[in-house]
């Protein structure tokens, strides 16, 4: 099987941007909330929800937001002052899912 070097150099680039804890935080924050683990809803959430809810400052959140956002990992829509963040698109809510089960089997 052939793999192509420079898709094997994105793919570590793009797996180090996710292998952070607040950085996983934040993308489990922006799954759906009634079932993160199936429900692929796409919601949005501004910086002060995102980080209430995972329990960091909001400075924190605005720069890990901002390395997810370079990533492709998450994307934006400004209404007035306000920037709400949503998940880049399937890819990413699978990604996260995956990971997820994965390493739970293991621990259960």
């Amino acid at each position: 099987m052939y793999v192509n070097e420079n898709a094997i150099e994105t793919m570590e680039e793009t797996l180090k941007i996710a292998a952070d804890k607040t950085r996983l935080k934040i993308l489990f924050s922006l799954l759906d909330e009634c079932d993160s683990l199936k429900d692929s809803r796409e919601i949005e959430k501004c910086v002060g929800d995102i980080s209430n809810q995972i329990g960091a400052s909001q400075s924190l959140v605005s720069h890990q937001l901002k390395v997810l956002k370079d990533g492709d990992f998450v994307k934006t829509r400004k209404d007035g002052t306000k920037i709400y963040y949503s998940l880049s698109d399937e890819h990413v809510r699978e990604i996260v899912r995956i990971a997820y089960e994965h390493v739970m089997e293991k621990l259960l």
